[in-house]
């Protein structure tokens, strides 16, 4: 993400996000703590240390340059997770192998290289099965972790409020319970027969529940109760998004694949200062700010989480009341990576989520406003290609400033104008009214005369209930 200079700004005064930003440096993992596993059967529970990693990927399909594209966004993940990528394997095959991901002999290279470059973890791209994780440690004897894990993590890490720190646990839950597996020493079996039974036999009637179950039963009650806290808390944001629609008050949500510079474009457009950084996920928890069109409209933007390549399941079903947020603004601006190798495909990656949240609404997706961001480091070759293929787009740079007034200007163009057209002579006495007529229409003229101000406006309908003791004439749009 194109990073905003804030010291020529805020010296004096850092903004908030460079402060979140010195907190997050701050809290980097510990390098040189050995994560290799004693007894493979025994990982329930493992907090994930990166520190020394191998990615390994299977190309089922797609081109080679897609295939790379992957496994580079995943070298770029397990940074931002804090860790050092030592080596890449890919392998060609139809599908991955059922047991461990990857063919037999590439097992065994792989475990080549964990050895020769002393790595302590091994990341696959993709989503494992319990059974594929098991064997596939069981083969390497270190940590192995998929794609979902890894940007699990990674929320974990960037969760800052109480919200987005809960829907990061519930995402994490949801992804362990299946995962939960071993049959160590720590865990009793259980033949399923009372001791006086006639089921079972002797050697399989244990004491009762199992450690399995009792920490299923656990993460399940815990599930539970996350659910009931964000269902409050979403309780919270309708409230407030209830408010901004009882005040006529259009919204503008930013959406867009992570890192495509979200957060400095609405730093740029707002001077919002929100941390801004050159990370995937540097954002999880939505900020909205106020902002004013030219001619003095009052509008709100919502920087959201962003989107990737096979976004888990789990995340978007936990961050699913935060993400229709984007669903129930009136304006969309989708923006674009202009310096991606590969932006189409980012585009495409977004919809699809997008496409996922409202599967289930009746309501479609508002407008889209689509923005190439990153004009000054991409391609002249690419933005030419984006915008005939993207018709429509915008194109700026967030970091320089390049096309924001024009991005602006179709920003007040796209926005919904208020329904009623209403001149009214309003009293020096109800100057609130002139005030409102300011803050929530489209002041068409104005003219201050002996009796109060002359006043053509462009106004909700419960702002013309209130001016219609004063007018003269209204007409609907």
């Amino acid at each position: 993400m194109t990073e905003l200079t804030h010291e020529d700004h805020y010296e004096e005064d850092p903004s908030t996000g460079e402060m979140e930003l010195e907190d997050r440096a701050s809290l980097r993992r510990v390098a040189g703590l050995s994560t290799e596993l004693a007894d493979v059967t025994e990982v329930e529970y493992r907090q994930l240390r990166l520190e020394r990693v191998v990615l390994v990927g299977v190309w089922a399909e797609g081109t080679a340059e897609q295939n790379d594209a992957s496994l580079a966004e995943l070298a770029r993940l397990a940074e931002t997770a804090g860790s050092e990528v030592l080596e890449g394997l890919v392998q060609r095959r139809v599908q991955p192998d059922p047991a461990t991901y990857i063919g037999s002999g590439k097992v065994r290279e792989l475990r080549d290289v964990v050895i020769a470059t002393g790595a302590d973890t091994v990341i696959c791209d993709g989503e494992l099965s319990p059974g594929q994780l098991r064997q596939l440690e069981e083969k390497v004897k270190v940590k192995v972790i998929d794609r979902t894990a890894l940007i699990l993590d990674i929320f974990a890490q960037h969760a800052s409020s109480k919200e987005g720190k809960a829907q990061v646990e519930l995402a994490q839950l949801q992804y362990l319970i299946p995962r939960l597996r071993g049959w160590g020493a720590s865990l009793s079996r259980q033949g399923g027969g009372r001791a006086g039974g006639a089921n079972g036999g002797v050697g399989l009637r244990g004491p009762g529940e199992t450690k399995l179950e009792t920490d299923r039963r656990r993460i399940n009650k815990r599930v539970s109760k996350l659910r009931r806290e964000i269902a409050a808390m979403d309780t919270i944001r309708e409230t407030k998004r209830g408010r901004r629609v009882a005040n006529e008050v259009p919204s503008v949500a930013i959406v867009g694949y992570t890192n495509a510079g979200k957060s400095s474009l609405l730093n740029a457009l707002t001077g919002a200062g929100v941390l801004v950084e050159d990370a995937l996920f540097a954002t999880l928890d939505p900020t909205t700010r106020r902002a004013q069109t030219a001619d003095g409209r009052t509008f709100t933007l919502t920087d959201t989480v962003g989107f990737v390549r096979h976004l888990p399941h789990q995340l978007v079903d936990a961050f699913r009341s935060t993400l229709e947020e984007a669903a129930d603004a009136d304006l969309l601006v989708h923006v674009v990576d202009g310096a991606d190798p590969a932006p189409e495909e980012q585009v495409n990656a977004v919809r699809e989520v997008l496409a996922e949240i409202t599967r289930s609404r009746k309501d479609p997706l508002p407008p889209e406003l689509l923005v190439i961001n990153k004009a000054d480091a991409a391609d002249q070759v690419t933005l030419a290609r984006l915008r005939h293929q993207l018709a429509g787009s915008v194109l700026v740079s967030a970091r320089t400033g390049a096309g924001i007034p024009e991005l602006a200007e179709v920003l007040a163009d796209r926005l919904p104008r208020p329904e009623m057209v209403v001149e009214a002579l309003v009293p020096y006495t109800r100057g609130e009214l002139v005030a409102r007529a300011h803050k929530d229409g489209e002041v068409l003229e104005e003219e201050h005369v002996e009796d109060g101000t002359r006043l053509l406006v462009r106004v909700h309908p419960d702002l013309a209930a209130a001016l219609r003791r004063f007018e003269t004439n209204s007409t609907p749009r």
